[in-house]
Formats: C-alpha cells, sequence, structure tokens
C-alpha cells in the first residue's frame, strides 16, 4: 500500500474508532451525572474525528454543545430529566419508543433475541467482543453494534501497522459485510426514530451525530443496504414492546 494510502486509511480508522466508541459507551447506559458532566468538561462534542463533513454530524454537535451550555452545568433536574428521556426512549413501560435492538425491527411483535441477536453474537465472537451481559439482554443493541464497528476499525489499524495487507482487506471486508447485513439496515430507523421523540437536546443530539457517522460509513466503505420494513410502525399504538 503506497504511503498516501495508507495515511487515508489510518485518519478514517483513528476517527471511526474513536466516534462509535464514544457513541456505543453513551447509547449502551444509562446516563449518570458524573460521566455525561465529564463528556461537556472535556468539551467532547466540539467536534468529531470522523464525518466532519456530514451535515447531521455538525447539527448533532450544535445540539449537543447547545444542551451542554443550557443544562449540563445546572440542578439536578436536567438530570432528572436526562435520565427519564432516556427511559422513554430506550426502556418504556408499555412502548418502547426507540427501541435500541435490532430484531425489534424485523419483528411485528416487537420480539427480542432473534435471528439478528444470534448472528450478530457469531460476529462478535469471531473477533473476540464479549458483550458485558451476555446471555442477560440482547447483544444487537445499538451501543454494542457500534463497539464493535469501533473493534473493527481498531483491528484495522493494526493490521496497518503491521503492514499486514492480507488482514487489513478481510477486516474492511467485516466492516462492509457487518453495515450491509446488519447496522446500515435499521440504524438509521432507530436515528429517525429517537430525534422524533426525544424531549432533550442531548439525544436529538445523539441522534443526529449518529445518523451522520452512518452516511459517513457508508461513503467511506462505499456500502449500501435497503432499510428493514419495520411491519409495526404502520400502527405502533397497537402493538405492546415484548
Amino acid at each position: 500500500m503506497e504511503q498516501n494510502e495508507q495515511v487515508k486509511w489510518t485518519n478514517l480508522l483513528t476517527g471511526e474508532m474513536l466516534l462509535f466508541r464514544l457513541l456505543g459507551q453513551v447509547l449502551y447506559k444509562e446516563p449518570e451525572r458524573k460521566h455525561i458532566q465529564s463528556l461537556f468538561d472535556e468539551d467532547v462534542f466540539s467536534e468529531s474525528p470522523f464525518g466532519a463533513d456530514q451535515p447531521d454530524v455538525a447539527r448533532g454537535l450544535l445540539l449537543l454543545q447547545s444542551w451542554g451550555k443550557q443544562t449540563a452545568r445546572k440542578s439536578a433536574e436536567a438530570f432528572k430529566a436526562l435520565k427519564n428521556d432516556y427511559l422513554q426512549l430506550f426502556i418504556g413501560v408499555d412502548w418502547v419508543q426507540a427501541p435500541p435492538w435490532e430484531s425489534v425491527y424485523f419483528s411485528e411483535r416487537r420480539l427480542l433475541f432473534q435471528k439478528q441477536t444470534l448472528d450478530v453474537r457469531n460476529w462478535y465472537f469471531k473477533y473476540n467482543l464479549l458483550p458485558e451481559h451476555m446471555n442477560n439482554e440482547p447483544d444487537d443493541h445499538i451501543g454494542l453494534e457500534m463497539a464493535f464497528l469501533s473493534r473493527l476499525a481498531e483491528l484495522g489499524l493494526d493490521a496497518l501497522d503491521r503492514q499486514d495487507s492480507s488482514a487489513f482487506d478481510r477486516l474492511l471486508q467485516a466492516q462492509r459485510d457487518f453495515t450491509s447485513q446488519h447496522f446500515l439496515r435499521w440504524a438509521p430507523i432507530w436515528c429517525d426514530l429517537t430525534e422524533q421523540n426525544a424531549r432533550t437536546g442531548f439525544y436529538r443530539g445523539l441522534a443526529c451525530l449518529t445518523r451522520g457517522a452512518i452516511r459517513e460509513l457508508s461513503a467511506q466503505f462505499e456500502v449500501e443496504a435497503p432499510l428493514a420494513e419495520v411491519p409495526w410502525m404502520k400502527s405502533p399504538s397497537s402493538l405492546p414492546m415484548q
């Protein structure tokens, strides 16, 4: 690989690794005040290492920065509202507004632990990524899938550093295959549902930032995939979350 090409891939994979790792961590767990505060203290959302030219990335960063300036340093009420937003969006009581699990988008009854979950788990095993709560919760959570993409980018960087072109090509193909078979099929729908239903600028911002990252990923790896035809989106009020 020529030096210019190597520099290009090094920069791209580093940015992908960092952004998808951050998004995976933030989206996977219920927000904790100390963690959220640290993100704004460290000015994490001032810029993006990946997809900086994507309009959704820019809009997401602006929403996050605005929320941070107006809310993050204020009363505990702001964090209570943030936690409530998370619970309504991703946990729910009778209806989850933006389900964070892939299999739900392919199931008329919005079921968990379906074929998609097992397929994603096999991908993780292949690259030695073991979910923290494996067997206790679905492996196809959006935070885990983003952490996996970050892991593939990290492995790609390692292959570049070792000048192992064969391993590098396999890892790029793995990214293309995983995104086309799984991530691109449903994550954009999740972004739309999150942005539409979020009550805080924090989660609206994360939805936009994630959408922009998805578009950048699709463009850089030259991969597209048809969106899932989500049966329950036609009449969401009639179906409970299972």
